[in-house]
């Protein structure tokens, strides 16, 4: 239901802006690479400008992207150290004999570290 919601409410509004800013944006413009000669047609782009538009937002999307993932390697280091650390654990559960799970008497688990 909440992804409905939000289907509904972000991202049919911004398709819709999106294509009109596509269809406003229609006309070629030139995009050069030489700043000291902008005729040099062969470090020269001609394009309309919505796609160059496009093209900044997607490339704006990845390097957001990268370095979210790369912001957050920490605590995905740190969720797969708990895991080997949970499986540890259960592992050593396991060898314990169940007459002794429920007395209180067998081999002490170790601690986990923080």
């Amino acid at each position: 239901m909440l992804n409905r919601f939000i289907l509904i409410v972000v991202f049919v509004p911004l398709a819709v802006i999106l294509i009109a800013l596509a269809v406003a944006n229609r006309e070629l413009v030139a995009f050069t690479l030489d700043p000291f000669n902008p005729g040099n047609p062969k470090l020269t782009l001609t394009l309309p400008l919505f796609i160059f538009l496009f093209v900044a937002l997607a490339i704006g999307m990845v390097v957001g992207s990268l370095a979210t993932w790369v912001k957050q390697g920490r605590y995905r280091k740190l969720a797969r150290q708990r895991g080997v650390e949970a499986e540890n654990l259960r592992q050593a559960v396991s060898r314990v004999p169940a007459a002794l799970q429920g007395s209180g008497q067998g081999p002490a688990l170790p601690k986990p570290t923080a």
